[in-house]
């Protein structure tokens, strides 16, 4: 079977829209996921500056799920990023990887005007982020 030169053009430019329409999709559901944080302490409107969870089994296994549905897409599962943003795993331990962390999660990041990172303040609790801290900090590498 012959195909003339403008179907063989027409199909492949059809194949190249399928493959970007489906990079374009391939993140899937973008919209933050809730995070049921029953078993935690309650932690209040006030936003803590030190993690209260550390070392916490509850709340490391709450945060695994909540990292899972809202981080990994872009920070890579297990933490270990693909190159989209940061590689989690390396934020420091203790006080100071949290004050970098509640102000990341908190306020995200826009630079020019492009937004890298959205802020998960107000979408989720005080207690769902800690708890994804507390995750952070078991497969911290130095």
């Amino acid at each position: 079977m012959k195909h003339s030169a403008r179907h063989l053009a027409a199909l492949a430019a059809a194949l190249i829209l399928g493959t970007a329409a489906a990079q374009v999709f391939a993140h899937g559901d973008v919209v933050p996921q809730a995070v049921d944080t029953t078993g935690l302490k309650n932690l209040g409107a006030d936003f803590l500056p030190a993690n209260p969870y550390r070392k916490d089994k509850t709340a490391t296994r709450i945060g695994d799920s909540a990292f899972n549905q809202n981080c990994a897409r872009c920070h890579g599962l297990g933490a270990v990023s693909g190159g989209i943003a940061p590689d989690l795993r390396y934020l420091p331990q203790g006080d100071e990887g949290d004050e970098i962390f509640l102000q990341r999660i908190r306020k995200g990041s826009v630079r020019d005007g492009r937004v890298y990172m959205p802020p998960f303040e107000g979408t989720l609790s005080q207690e769902a982020m800690w708890a994804i801290r507390t995750w952070l900090e078991t497969v911290h590498e130095e």
